[in-house]
């Protein structure tokens, strides 16, 4: 519950502050992890065995119909060899603002979900 809502927040967020919607985040996201993924010139079935997830879910990340946990893009950002926030930069964003904020707020989130989802885990999973 607390990570749907947190994602919720950051989208009303960024609305908000800057003017893009989730799927213009997730849409930054998919092209760059298929951006870093094709430099690298590897298949997605390489990527998602690195990465430990299957090759449908990255393929559903890649085209920004999915929006990965943070666990996961931590696994794959580790395959990449890149940091997470590299994956919400852009040249120029959907809407044309800049992007440098925006990355620098979606990393703050990244931590505070963790923390969130490590909590709970500790509460209820022992």
């Amino acid at each position: 519950m607390f990570a749907v809502l947190s994602i919720y927040q950051l989208n009303l967020f960024y609305y908000e502050e800057i003017g893009l919607t989730g799927t213009e985040i997730r849409m930054v996201l998919a092209q760059n992890i298929k951006s870093f993924r094709e430099h690298r010139q590897w298949s997605q079935a390489r990527l998602a065995e690195y990465a430990d997830i299957s090759v449908p879910f990255l393929s559903e990340i890649e085209r920004g119909n999915k929006w990965p946990y943070p666990d996961t893009l931590a696994k794959i950002a580790n395959a990449l060899n890149v940091e997470i926030y590299e994956f919400f930069k852009a040249e120029k964003s959907p809407n044309g603002k800049e992007r440098d904020f925006t990355a620098r707020v979606v990393k703050e989130i990244f931590v505070a979900q963790k923390a969130v989802a490590d909590k709970i885990s500790k509460e209820y999973l022992g």
